[in-house]
């Protein structure tokens, strides 16, 4: 009897089968990471030394056009990568990056660098969901939330080393240009990388469509969602009808919601506390850091354990990091928020993506991916514009708190609607999700 995760044509399903493309395409979402790290540490910064800028709001703007050109773009990217192929997707997104590092060193004015962050929102929605995607469909059900957890500890890792650069290389000569000449070599090995070596993933897709029996946690009415729904359909059923995509797209949303915050102010507070660059670069390091690395447990945790539990936990910790934030005035105490911060986000960051997989038909998953990664990145958005307001009406600490807040109201959400989706486990939910 035939494998049933094997075709005739030699394709098979595993992280173990298929660990070549896969590693490579760890690699290649490192070099899409590494693409936001270049702005994290110095960009607010150049904002207030270069251009002048002064209200929060408007120096988070950047960040707005990021997260809401990015959101969009991710919903387009699952849509065109299931109709078209992931690998042309990917290619594309990395042309958008070539010209980001150029703007970003040169821009004359700020309008330039808002419209650098709106090729990185394009580059950052094909690129790192296109990888998602295409990992996914390399290793099929059985450990979608350790392939979640290796393909986000490159990206975010990624994001912090290019942040504590940035920050090292800025104190030594000078916020630009210098700071960006890493993005070049991003774009030239991401792309090269890609064009070179990169493989589709249809054929998975395919057998994995012919294997398919819906396993999500009995008792949820998510189990029986079958393989030819409309662009419609998915996205109201990953948007609020399914009880376990609303709470995964929500939660993704608050999650970047306070990243947009942390990104936007946290190296104006820690400026305003009389930090150095240098310093501000190790703590908008370590968040990213424990946040990429700790996803090496967390992912492969979830498919032990179940998603349901890393969720909650890890909303109810982030909304505790930003109290630590907001209540510190020195560098340790602000070290250990923003460690926190960095652990909390590792549990939720994998498990989510690994919760909608589980709920996704193969045949549409990448459309269901792209629409929780839109409401998930629409947040680093939201967050800037909520930030930003409150910054500038209240001060920067009554800013984080009302994120910590909103981690917080989240956690309940998820712990009240969202049923446990990992194959084979009932569901754990306050309410059942066929309510």
């Amino acid at each position: 009897m035939r494998d049933t995760d094997t075709t005739e044509t030699g394709v098979r399903l595993g992280l173990r089968e298929n660990w070549r493309q896969f590693w490579l395409l760890v690699v290649v979402n490192a070099f899409v990471g590494a693409m936001v790290g270049l702005e994290r540490t110095v960009l607010p910064l150049i904002a207030e030394e270069d251009f002048g800028m002064v209200a929060r709001g408007a120096i988070l703007s950047f960040i707005v056009t990021f997260g809401f050109v990015k959101a969009g773009t991710n919903f387009f990217a699952g849509r065109l990568g299931d109709l078209f192929g992931r690998r042309k997707v990917l290619i594309v997104g990395w042309l958008f990056g070539i010209p980001v590092p150029f703007l970003l060193m040169w821009a004359p004015s700020w309008s330039w660098i808002v419209f650098a962050n709106v090729l990185l929102g394009i580059n950052q929605g094909l690129a790192w969901s296109t990888t998602v995607i295409m990992k996914i469909d390399l290793v099929g059900p059985k450990a979608r939330g350790l392939a979640m957890g290796l393909n986000e500890f490159a990206g975010y890792l990624a994001v912090a080393l290019a942040a504590l650069g940035t920050g090292y290389v800025a104190e030594a000569f000078g916020l630009r240009p210098e700071p960006f000449y890493l993005g070049i070599a991003f774009v030239a090995l991401g792309l090269g990388l890609t064009v070179l070596f990169v493989r589709e993933t249809a054929d998975h897709v395919a057998l994995e469509s012919r294997n398919h029996t819906a396993t999500v946690g009995a008792g949820s009415e998510d189990a029986t969602m079958g393989g030819s729904l409309s662009g419609r359909e998915i996205f109201a059923l990953a948007s609020w009808r399914s009880p376990a995509l609303f709470g995964a797209s929500q939660a993704g949303l608050v999650t970047n919601f306070k990243d947009g915050l942390a990104w936007g102010l946290f190296p104006l507070y820690f400026a305003a506390g009389g930090l150095t660059v240098s310093q501000i670069g190790i703590l908008t390091f370590i968040y990213p850091a424990l946040w990429g690395i700790l996803q090496l447990w967390t992912g492969g945790l979830s498919d032990r354990i179940g998603r349901k539990p890393l969720i909650v936990g890890g909303m109810v910790l982030q909304g505790l990091a930003l109290f630590v934030v907001a209540a510190g005035d020195e560098f340790w105490i602000w070290f250990a928020g923003s460690a926190l911060l960095g652990a909390g986000t590792a549990l939720v960051y994998p498990t989510l993506l690994a919760s909608v997989a589980d709920v996704a038909h193969p045949a549409w998953r990448g459309s269901a991916v792209g629409v929780y990664r839109l409401w998930r990145d629409s947040g680093y958005a939201f967050g800037a514009i909520v930030a930003g307001l409150l910054a500038d009406m209240l001060g920067i600490a009554p800013a984080v708190l009302a994120g910590g807040l909103l981690a917080l109201l989240s956690a309940g959400v998820a712990w009240v609607r969202m049923p446990e989706t990992l194959p084979g486990r009932a569901p754990t939910t306050g309410r059942r999700s066929s309510d």
